[in-house]
């Protein structure tokens, strides 16, 4: 039933294929732009329903729940990226995400949505600018209620209606991919709200989701749970993953909430879970959905990458499931984030007790293919911005944001910063407005935006900083056992025939003149970049120079050279 017959449920009967629970037929004035809903009888007794198709590739902007009939597609324009991204959503690529929530990064004089294709040559501009590969967008599948972000959605092969029809989606992407720059898709398949217009109970029983509500019903977000061991189930989500890279071109897919799917106990009391048949707390059939998932992608697009949001200890996340892995590309670092960002909250006197916070990733770095991420996830629900976060004067929060920067860029492992980092906010996001891009105009702020646009580009330009992300190499200690003083300094190395980069960083606020800091080897040493020069917000007029090593043991060392190291600070040398 639709726009097309008046929305008469009796003029358009879908017919069963024999031997079949396939639906089929011919429904003759449909076209583009039509909408349209299944109306479905369903029980003994001629219950009905009107469902939105699960495999529609346009929807009804919401309030609107009905499906739309897609326009024929678009003509794509980035062969030279396609033909060339394969290296670049490596291992040893540099991959910088600046993860976007399309709906409050920009919006219209009045206060309404841009569309995809007014986004674009803004969001490119940006992303360029500010030396990111990659954007990473919130889900942009199409979903009833905007304060989900898109967790919440209904529309598994369609973008959101609410920047416009799915061609300028398509559009977007092609113009960041003709910028050089890479897209990655926020992609849900761990659960879906049970609005009564899309997949829960679809013909009156459960279908998609699991029957039993101890697997099939989500507490944290009163949601419902895939039924991961039914094949259609499975074939329906592989199908939406394949569509997005295959029909948008998307570079990568961050898998959202794989702590949920891998436990029958998560978020669960006792008594609220049935073990599995091994009498474990494990979710065997969506470990097995999740590995033919990965499987499938890299098989199909060999080209393209998976990330997971995985939150637990769980092995081999990040591993090739012929190893006993999950096969994801990368994996979200945690870890890393909760350690790091609990060491910045901290009153800085209290610092050098917590000094395992930063030292402790060390341990377990090359265990997976990691993205480090302080994603949006991060400045909502009372926990304050980035800035909010740091203790101290103005000038000391805004030493320590830039030290907690320079800190993401430096240590192994692919970067992710969500929208407004480079504003350095005061306040949380909000979604429903749009970016302070006002205060680019006080200098501060401003600072922070330059400083991430230069770690960008040492980032991209130095191969030591990105070559051996993944592997245990890719970082060796100069000083982590400085406690006292606040001082933890490490060498990044890219292998053989690069240059190694040492970094030098001091969390206290104190100033250390003087500091002797062992070098891997003698010779001409020179400062990439200093979070205290001016341009950045800091104290130093100077900016970078150049030092010659002396023959001088420090450590475990026989080359050293003395440096200043201002209060709350980062130096990068090469």
């Amino acid at each position: 039933m639709g726009s097309f017959n008046d929305w008469d449920s009796r003029r358009a009967p879908l017919n069963r294929r024999r031997g079949t629970d396939i639906w089929e037929g011919w429904v003759a004035g449909a076209g583009p732009g039509d909408l349209y809903k299944y109306h479905l009888r369903t029980g003994r007794r001629g219950g009905k329903r009107e469902k939105a198709d699960p495999f529609a590739r346009a929807a009804e902007e919401p309030p609107g729940s009905a499906s739309v009939i897609a326009a024929a597609g678009y003509e794509w324009r980035d062969a030279e990226w396609m033909a060339g991204r394969a290296q670049r959503n490596t291992r040893d690529a540099p991959i910088a995400i600046y993860e976007v929530h399309p709906g409050s990064w920009r919006r219209a004089p009045d206060g309404g949505f841009l569309s995809w294709r007014e986004l674009a040559p803004l969001l490119v501009e940006h992303v360029r600018a500010l030396g990111f590969t990659h954007v990473e967008f919130l889900p942009i599948a199409e979903h009833p209620f905007y304060g989900s972000w898109g967790y919440q959605c209904t529309a598994y092969f369609a973008p959101t209606a609410r920047h416009g029809p799915p061609e300028d989606f398509a559009y977007l992407v092609d113009e960041l991919h003709r910028a050089g720059i890479g897209v990655v898709l926020d992609w849900v398949p761990s659960h879906f709200p049970a609005d009564d217009y899309a997949l829960a109970r679809f013909d009156g029983q459960a279908l998609y989701e699991h029957p039993d509500p101890r697997r099939g019903y989500h507490p944290d977000w009163t949601s419902l749970i895939f039924d991961y061991g039914r094949p259609e189930v499975r074939s329906f989500l592989l199908s939406s993953a394949a569509f997005w890279l295959d029909r948008y071109h998307i570079d990568a897919l961050r898998v959202d909430a794989v702590a949920s799917m891998l436990y029958l106990d998560y978020s669960r009391g006792e008594g609220e879970w049935e073990p599995n048949p091994e009498g474990g707390n494990e979710n065997l059939e969506a470990v097995e959905f999740i590995q033919l998932l990965n499987e499938t992608v890299y098989r199909e697009f060999p080209d393209t990458m998976t990330i997971a949001e995985e939150s637990t200890a769980w092995p081999g996340v990040s591993r090739p499931v012929w190893s006993g892995g999950l096969g994801f590309g990368f994996k979200w670092d945690m870890g890393w984030m909760n350690d790091t960002l609990a060491y910045f909250t901290r009153p800085v006197e209290s610092r050098p007790a917590h000094y395992n916070e930063l030292t402790f990733r060390s341990l377990y770095a090359a265990g997976e293919n990691y993205v480090l991420p302080l994603s949006h996830d991060e400045v909502v629900y009372g926990k304050g911005s980035l800035l909010g976060r740091m203790q101290g004067s103005e000038a000391e929060r805004f030493a320590d944001l830039r030290l907690l920067l320079g800190y993401l860029y430096t240590l192994p492992g692919k970067k992710l910063l969500f929208m407004g980092s480079e504003l350095a906010p005061e306040n949380e996001w909000n979604h429903d407005a749009e970016l302070p891009w006002e205060l680019l105009e006080e200098p501060r702020h401003a600072g922070i935006r330059e400083w991430i646009t230069a770690l960008g580009r040492v980032y991209r330009d130095e191969p030591a900083l990105y070559r051996r992300d993944c592997e245990v190499d890719g970082l060796e200690w100069i000083v982590a056992d400085d406690a006292e003083r606040g001082v933890l300094s490490w060498i990044r190395s890219g292998g053989e025939g690069i240059e190694p980069v040492v970094v030098a960083a001091n969390f206290s606020s104190r100033s250390h003149r003087g500091y002797r800091l062992g070098l891997p080897h003698g010779g001409e040493w020179t400062e990439l970049l200093s979070s205290e020069e001016a341009r950045f917000g800091g104290s130093d007029p100077d900016g970078p120079a150049s030092r010659q090593a002396e023959a001088v043991i420090a450590g475990r060392f026989d080359d050293s050279l003395v440096l200043d190291l201002p209060p709350r600070s980062i130096r990068i040398l090469r």
